[in-house]
């Protein structure tokens, strides 16, 4: 089933958004808050990872910086393509070393902390170019397990037992933790072109699915849940009487407390939306340049993008006049709460 939501009401405002201090000066490819404090990490194609502390008033300040060649709120660690993912312990005052912690034969697209049931510790699950997941405890060298994809890694997220692996060729592999070694579920991507991004809901049910067409899905993960499946047209606007400009979903984020979600893309412009009610809450004005990369810290009181080139066009547009900045956009209370339901209630 594919929908168009429901409009937003108003145009949201970003004239208050306050720009990180010392950005990347190449292109951002992605950022996380912590879990647990008030940092974020912002990783770029310098072969860089900046960690900063972030305050109340959007204040910013540079912490730590590790190069290549997030669980406890300590830990930050960086997939790159040199093939290896590395982490940084802000807990241990070194903030300038980062540890190799894992390594695959290609470039390595993604990395996540895992809870694995009956496991001590958490783990770390890395998703590469070369078509594997592979499952690491940070006190051995060698991975604990290895699981073969159809395709490369392009996204991967993972929320309670749920890890959601999406690859080329549309295919998305969807684990139960309780079985970290094997698939519970592998499908096609809902969406025609090629996925951008997936993003898992805060309660494990299901996930969103962003791709280049200028769509996003909502997925749940069990059959009982498939009539609630949709897909819906974002991030385009009208060329002409009878063209359509189409943009890549870069990036979709949940609100940590109210479920709804963000969608980023290509064209500049981020929105909120309400998945249960299928309405848009909020859409903002172009940023001025490609948004690759979003997160809302734990409170959901701050929404990050990273303003970058996401090289839709190619190297040839890759110039030196391209902008490469973090925003911090001040959540107000009514610009993500979902909308009331029928009769009232919540």
């Amino acid at each position: 089933m594919s929908a168009l939501f429901g409009q937003a009401s108003a145009s949201g405002d970003i004239s208050k958004d306050v720009a990180l201090n010392t950005p990347p000066e190449d292109g951002i490819s992605d950022l996380k808050f912590s879990p647990q404090s008030e940092h974020l990490a912002v990783a770029s194609w310098d072969k860089k990872v900046r960690i900063y502390e972030i305050n109340a008033q959007g204040g910013s300040e540079g912490k730590a910086l590790f190069e290549h060649e997030q669980p406890d709120g300590t830990k930050v660690v960086g997939a790159g393509a040199d093939r290896a993912a590395r982490m940084m312990d802000l807990g241990s005052g070194n903030t300038t070393t980062a540890q190799q912690v894992a390594a695959h034969d290609a470039p390595v697209r993604c990395a996540r902390f895992v809870d694995v049931p009956n496991q001590a510790g958490q783990m770390l699950v890395t998703g590469s170019w070369d078509k594997t997941i592979k499952y690491w405890d940070l006190r051995q060298s060698t991975p604990v397990a290895s699981v073969q994809c159809q395709e490369r890694v392009y996204s991967m997220d993972v929320v309670n037992t749920l890890l959601v692996v999406a690859t080329a060729d549309r295919y998305i592999d969807i684990i139960n933790l309780s079985e970290p070694g094997k698939f519970y579920k592998t499908m096609q991507s809902p969406l025609k072109w090629q996925t951008r991004v997936v993003t898992c809901f805060n309660d494990g049910s299901g996930f969103a699915v962003g791709s280049i067409e200028g769509r996003c899905a909502i997925q749940y993960v069990e059959e009982k849940d498939s009539s609630a499946n949709f897909s819906f047209k974002c991030h385009r606007n009208s060329a002409s009487q009878n063209n359509t400009n189409v943009y890549s979903v870069n990036a979709i984020s949940f609100h940590p407390q109210h479920g709804t979600f963000s969608t980023a893309g290509s064209d500049g412009t981020f929105h909120f939306w309400d998945k249960d009610a299928k309405h848009r809450l909020k859409g903002y004005p172009e940023v001025g340049g490609t948004i690759t990369a979003t997160d809302f810290d734990r409170t959901g009181n701050i929404f990050a993008y990273s303003v970058s080139y996401d090289w839709s066009k190619g190297y040839a547009m890759n110039t030196t006049q391209m902008v490469n900045k973090v925003m911090l956009h001040a959540v107000q209370a009514d610009e993500c709460k979902p909308r009331p339901k029928a009769g009232g209630r919540k």
